[in-house]
């Protein structure tokens, strides 16, 4: 039974999706092509039809295809072959992050904020989390990469719907002059919000009917432990990834993550060794500024 805190949460979280809903949104067709893709009588040709009634989106998604994160032998000159050599669930995967790049915007809120800063830290996120994937041996692919990528979405949902708020949030934190904040920022949220991002991510995904393993990295990506340890990995794998993210690069934001410090549970839940953090760290500038080009 929900309590009156619980029903005052959904309240708020409700109220903001319905909100940004009319300022910020995923592009129709990108839309279209998640339900297209989540229907399991649909087919190759069915994707192909959608896709190519938008010759931005085709031109984006063979970027992406084309470019050398994926690594594809030779170049890929068609919507049909990108999704005869990926599959329709990878071609959905990079609609939605072609898409993605234009809902980060809206410039400096703070001097220790810019919407730019949150889709660097994203972009870093979703290659660490690939890379993580392929070094631990998790065949999570194009959803690794994805789930890195929108994170942390329920901060612009935050920042679309109340900057104020935002703002209020962010200055409250006491940020040390490496910007490191020295507050907990969820906490800051729940104060001024009454929610906070994980939150408003999950409900986000929720309304724009993504998987429910996105669903579960958007609402439990610092606390991966509190899901059904069937539902944990790719959640644990982006808490790792973004604390690593902001350990190469002490200028990323780091609002979110007042320590870098990694839950013993989590490492144990990874089986991630010393060894296997050394050689995602290592990869990880070749490949952030892979994703950055791939995404620009």
């Amino acid at each position: 039974m929900s309590t009156g805190t619980d029903q005052q949460k959904a309240q708020v979280v409700n109220a903001a999706i319905q909100e940004i809903s009319h300022i910020a949104t995923l592009p129709e067709i990108t839309l279209k092509i998640i339900e297209l893709v989540e229907d399991p009588s649909s087919t190759a040709q069915d994707l192909h039809k959608i896709i190519s009634n938008d010759p931005a989106l085709c031109s984006r998604i063979l970027k992406v295809v084309n470019s050398s994160f994926y690594g594809l032998p030779g170049q890929i000159g068609s919507i049909n072959r990108a999704i005869v050599m990926l599959g329709l669930n990878a071609v959905k995967n990079i609609a939605i992050a072609a898409s993605l790049a234009k809902l980060f915007r809206g410039g400096e809120l703070t001097p220790s904020f810019a919407a730019r800063d949150l889709w660097l830290h994203s972009v870093g996120t979703a290659a660490a989390t690939k890379v993580m994937g392929d070094t631990l041996g998790f065949a999570l692919g194009d959803e690794a990469f994805l789930g890195g990528l929108i994170h942390d979405i329920g901060i612009m949902v935050e920042m679309q719907y109340d900057r104020n708020k935002l703002i209020e949030v962010i200055e409250g934190l006491n940020i040390d002059e490496n910007g490191v904040p020295q507050g907990s920022f969820l906490e800051r949220e729940q104060q001024i919000f009454g929610a906070d991002h994980q939150e408003f991510g999950a409900a986000l995904c929720e309304k724009w009917k993504f998987p429910a393993n996105l669903k579960y990295v958007t609402g439990h990506h610092h606390d991966p432990m509190a899901l059904p340890s069937e539902n944990r990995n790719l959640a644990a794998m982006i808490y790792v990834a973004e604390r690593l993210v902001a350990g190469i690069n002490p200028d990323a934001f780091r609002l979110d993550l007042p320590t870098l410090d990694l839950d013993p549970a989590v490492v144990d839940l990874l089986k991630l060794t010393p060894k296997a953090v050394e050689d995602v760290t290592n990869r990880l500038e070749n490949e952030i500024k892979a994703v950055e080009n791939m995404l620009s």
